[in-house]
């Protein structure tokens, strides 16, 4: 269907698509979940962990345990075996595996703007950091005053070096600036991604196609419903809010153009109930909501991502298994803070099964 691509492709790849394949499998199901939303204390949670992938992380914490431990021991499990594929990957799979965490580098970069033009600690911060998207001069990050010392003193050395060209400007940082930087930052990488798996071909590029396409749609939603933050009403205009969709995805020229003059939510509702596979999204909200919008497209997202592990030979396994494991632990986090301030009431919100 593709090409000969399974006939060579388990030379180099095999071996690492059956790790990721049992790294699947450890995933928490629905039975875990109904038992973690039952619990009292994060000590149960924590004892409930303990049969699962995540019990030699946690053994040793002592009690009383703390959400962020929590979340701290299951993101270096996360991390551990991000490390231990690529450190057995050879090209062009190092290279895709790498291009995943250029998205944790993009959020940590910014993190570490906004925080240090609010005057926090730059140690503070750089512990709030993903530790899939640190770079080695991280911490330099501070000094810059505005996008061309950003790039010059610092970001020239890394991986986003490209994605700043359309960046570069010599306007001091301010929450907007650095808002604007982070979505024309994400739109340079995620078309980047794009053309790389399409460079690869076979099912890695099909199925990365609909999968990177999925995360421009959700992006270009975002940005223009103000979950971003980036305002409607303010400095920015239609033309400027367009220039940060990507160039490719489901939406892609139409809805953008559908989307750019939107100015509330029932508007974009009425823009994207025109594409199939988001107006089942659409449909789970009643007019003038978007609060359940998020889990909405996490749900879409999760159910695209267990669908890639339907095929063999191809890339979008490792991106789909990354994912879902960072929306587990997105869950385990909701599920302890629920625990933790007596909300139990709420645990079930925000909570995503993946299985």
């Amino acid at each position: 269907m593709y090409g000969f691509e399974a006939m060579t492709f388990n030379i180099h790849g095999g071996y690492l698509e059956a790790i990721v394949r049992g790294y699947r499998s450890g995933l928490l199901t629905a039975a875990d979940y109904n038992n973690l939303c039952q619990c009292e204390t994060l000590d149960d949670i924590k004892m409930h962990l303990s049969a699962t992938d995540y019990g030699p992380y946690l053994q040793n914490e002592p009690s009383p345990l703390h959400t962020t431990t929590l979340v701290e021991k299951c993101t270096l499990k996360l991390v551990d075996e991000y490390k231990h594929m690529l450190s057995q990957a050879t090209e062009p799979l190092s290279t895709f595996l790498e291009y995943i965490t250029y998205g944790h580098m993009i959020d940590n970069v910014v993190l570490i703007v906004t925080g240090t033009l609010h005057e926090r600690d730059v140690q503070e911060l750089l512990e709030k950091c993903h530790p899939l998207g640190m770079f080695d001069s991280i911490a330099t990050l501070a000094v810059a005053q505005n996008m061309r010392d950003l790039y010059r003193l610092v970001l020239v050395d890394t991986p986003l070096a490209p994605y700043f060209s359309e960046c570069i400007t010599s306007e001091d940082l301010d929450d907007m600036n650095i808002e604007i930087m982070r979505n024309t930052l994400y739109k340079a990488y995620l078309e980047d991604f794009y053309r790389f798996c399409q460079k690869l071909g076979g099912a890695t590029a099909e199925i990365m196609s609909d999968l990177l396409a999925f995360e421009a749609d959700r992006r270009a939603v975002n940005i223009t419903i103000n979950r971003q933050v980036i305002f409607i009403g303010t400095e920015l205009t239609r033309e400027d809010r367009k220039k940060l969709y990507s160039n490719f995805g489901l939406l892609y020229p139409y809805g953008h153009e559908e989307l750019a003059i939107c100015e509330d939510v029932d508007q974009v509702r009425g823009a994207m109930e025109k594409y199939p596979p988001y107006q089942s999204i659409f449909s789970k909200m009643s007019y003038g909501e978007s609060q359940m919008l998020d889990k909405a497209f996490y749900e879409e997202e999760v159910k695209r991502q267990c669908l890639s592990f339907e095929q063999q030979f191809h890339y979008a396994v490792f991106f789909a298994y990354m994912r879902l494991r960072e929306q587990e632990i997105r869950n385990l986090m909701w599920i302890s803070e629920c625990v933790a301030q007596n909300q139990k009431s709420r645990v079930h919100d925000s909570v995503v099964f993946i299985f």
